[in-house]
């Protein structure tokens, strides 16, 4: 009983950092517009000259992006250590964030917590105010029967302080076009040259983010959460972050790779896009099925 009650309170709260990894497959770290000034002019839209600068030529990726209103991603993350993980399905951000993604643990100190709650693999449903888990039948027998789990954004502002605040933010503003929004931000944009991703000629755009400055020009948190969220991430040994972005011929962006450093190894993810305007219409589970992540993280506090 101990073990498996130890994986199991383990596993509520790590399995939020999963999900959170996981819908970062769905955009960027920063959230909010590129820097007003960052490039002088009105950018041209896509295809519109032959010599467009790298800064107005994102800005038309950056709006027909967002404009696409959904797409199917395919990511892989590492996390140092902690996590190694696969994301697959289709993500919608019209009327805020909604989709769902199959994610798989495939190493880390993350993979080893699920393989004891019964899963490497899992279900994650996205939707405007909260996201959903579903865990393996191992979890549901512990949990009164229910397999999936429910995080409401507004509970992620109390794991973590400003980094939790932060990641509310992020999973209410997360979407394709956020990357390349980052590295807009960023002040750093250079074309690096015409590649073939997948069968589509694209165009692959480089750059590197100060994570903490860029968080501190383009979210709505308050100083108080950006200060905190800034000695996390110095705690964890995060300075800048390295963003290329590939985009095809209908300025849509097609691929990103995203690498950092933390204090346990690094950060890495590369993200396809592809079938833009796929459906992405999702529900949430039978409240009969489902847990809230605050009730359980109550109960497992009251019987310690």
């Amino acid at each position: 009983m101990g073990k498996s009650t130890g994986a199991r309170r383990a596993g509520v709260s790590i399995v939020a950092v999963g999900l959170l990894a996981g819908v970062a497959a769905c955009g960027g770290s920063g959230s909010g517009g590129a820097r007003e000034g960052s490039g002088g002019g009105s950018g041209a839209p896509g295809g519109g000259g032959a010599a467009l600068s790298p800064v107005a030529a994102l800005l038309s990726a950056e709006k027909s992006t967002s404009a696409a209103d959904s797409a199917r991603v395919e990511s892989t993350t590492t996390m140092g250590s902690a996590m190694s993980m696969t994301a697959e399905g289709s993500v919608g951000w019209s009327d805020g964030l909604r989709g769902r993604l199959t994610l798989t643990y495939t190493g880390g100190a993350l993979a080893d917590t699920m393989r004891k709650m019964g899963s490497t693999s899992m279900e994650a449903r996205y939707l405007p105010d909260a996201y959903y888990a579903r865990m393996g039948d191992a979890f549901a027998a512990q949990a009164g029967g229910k397999h999936w789990i429910r995080y409401p954004y507004d509970a992620l502002a109390d794991l973590g302080g400003g980094s939790g605040a932060y990641l509310k933010d992020q999973m209410q503003n997360s979407t394709p076009n956020q990357s390349v929004k980052m590295l807009l931000a960023s002040g750093d944009v250079r074309k690096v040259g015409e590649e073939t991703v997948r069968g589509k000629e694209t165009t692959h755009y480089s750059g590197t983010v100060d994570l903490a400055d860029l968080a501190a020009r383009n979210s709505s948190l308050s100083a108080a959460q950006l200060a905190d969220m800034r000695k996390q991430l110095e705690q964890a040994g995060v300075e800048t972050e390295t963003i290329d972005i590939w985009v095809d011929g209908d300025d849509l962006l097609v691929k990103k790779v995203e690498k950092g450093q933390m204090t346990n190894g690094t950060y890495t993810q590369t993200v396809h896009y592809s079938d833009y305007g796929a459906d992405a219409s999702v529900q949430a589970p039978p409240a009969g099925d489902t847990a809230d992540f605050t009730e359980l993280l109550r109960k497992q506090s009251s019987t310690r």
